[in-house]
């Protein structure tokens, strides 16, 4: 599904139409860039977007999920699906993790 973002920023990303299993983040990342053709963990700005859209989308667990938006060199950042709040996490945390690309 293609979204684009509210007024405030211009968020355009296709999102992968399958939550792709709980992991930690560095293995996050590697398995959103193995589906290959520009697939990536979304930023913490993407991921809020997605979390305001989440209905509209589908397929959302209400658990935490990755971005790439590290918040340090041991922890990222993560929005909880349920609440709608971001926290930074360890990277060795397991969250959920959902691709999308460019568009």
């Amino acid at each position: 599904m293609k979204i684009k973002g509210s007024m405030r920023k211009e968020i355009m990303v296709e999102v992968y139409p399958n939550n792709l299993g709980r992991m930690d983040w560095d293995e996050a990342v590697k398995v959103c860039g193995e589906l290959g053709d520009g697939w990536r963990l979304p930023t913490k700005s993407e991921l809020n977007y997605l979390y305001e859209n989440k209905d509209k989308i589908g397929g959302f667990k209400k658990e935490y999920y990755w971005s790439s938006t590290e918040f340090d060199d041991d922890s990222s950042w993560d929005q909880g699906f349920y609440s709608g709040f971001q926290f930074h996490h360890l990277k060795s945390s397991i969250s959920n993790v959902r691709a999308v690309r460019d568009i």
